[in-house]
């Protein structure tokens, strides 16, 4: 059977929340968020080794954090200066044998377990493969002090986790580091491979601002009342 490993970034540091405690420390519901992003994955991908990459300084305290809950078991990988050199440390910390990655954001609680599994069927298929959702609203794009209007059906919005085979990966991360990067479906794509888009969820939200733990503690208690 295929060996997976799944990589956890969780390097923010929360200053849009407006709180002293990084907030993939914070408690949604009755874990913290980064608690229940590890756990989704574990209860999604049962055999898959997790590694979370942290800032140096919040490793402590994450340990501490997860010594009072109920958290699967993770390795812990240092974070880097970007988000690229992060996922370059979480990579090295996953086992050689490992074929298929996933790459999640921390602060991603509440991918379902269905969403996870189907990524990592698609990857046995295509190099890499992303979850996205199409945009609600009207967009205008601004040059100057002009604007007009773009065709919202043309764009998507990127999610995690991104699944790519270990191979095509572990090539793209040779590159150096370009701040054209802006996640590792970019990553992989400078490097010449093609990005295969698979249907996400609008209820997995990224976590980054007060409101959005407001709309992730209505998805929960709506899913507990299923």
């Amino acid at each position: 059977m295929a060996k997976r490993g799944v990589i956890i970034v969780a390097g923010g540091a929360g200053r849009r929340m407006g709180a002293t405690l990084p907030k993939q420390f914070m408690m949604l519901g009755n874990e913290p968020i980064l608690a229940r992003s590890i756990n989704r994955i574990h209860e999604a991908l049962p055999a898959a080794e997790i590694v979370v990459v942290l800032p140096r300084e919040h490793v402590e305290l994450w340990r501490n954090i997860a010594a009072r809950f109920e958290v699967a078991e993770h390795k812990i990988a240092l974070g880097g200066q970007e988000r690229f050199h992060s996922v370059r440390n979480g990579l090295q910390a996953l086992s050689q044998d490992v074929e298929y990655v996933g790459i999640h954001d921390g602060v991603r609680p509440l991918a379902s377990k269905k969403l996870i599994i189907r990524l990592m069927l698609e990857a046995e298929q295509h190099p890499a493969v992303i979850p996205v959702v199409a945009p609600p609203d009207s967009y205008r794009v601004v040059e100057g002090e002009h604007s007009h209007i773009i065709d919202r059906s043309t764009l998507r919005i990127v999610q995690t986790p991104q699944v790519f085979q270990a191979a095509t990966l572990l090539k793209a991360y040779e590159q150096p580091f370009s701040a054209a990067f802006t996640d590792d479906a970019s990553v992989v794509e400078m490097a010449g491979e093609k990005i295969t888009l698979v249907e996400g969820e609008r209820e997995n939200i990224k976590i980054t601002t007060p409101a959005d733990m407001i709309i992730a503690e209505a998805i929960i208690k709506a899913q507990d009342e299923e």
